[in-house]
């Protein structure tokens, strides 16, 4: 288990931009689909999400190879 999340959080780092990309898109479509009534709480869901992902990013990368 522990080497998939290492792996998770290495392909994490290699693809932040295109993941961060991608959860903005996701927020895009769900205030479309909703015809904006949960603007708000789709744009805080996105914001948290996209933290979470940084987050991760950020303690991948401060872990030493092993």
């Amino acid at each position: 288990m522990r080497d998939f999340m290492d792996k998770a959080k290495e392909q994490a780092k290699q693809r932040e931009q295109q993941i961060n990309q991608g959860i903005q898109k996701a927020g895009q479509q769900m205030n479309q689909r909703t015809g904006g009534r949960y603007e708000k709480q789709i744009e805080k869901g996105v914001q948290k999400t996209q933290q979470g992902v940084d987050k991760s990013v950020e303690k991948g990368a401060g872990q030493r190879e092993g």
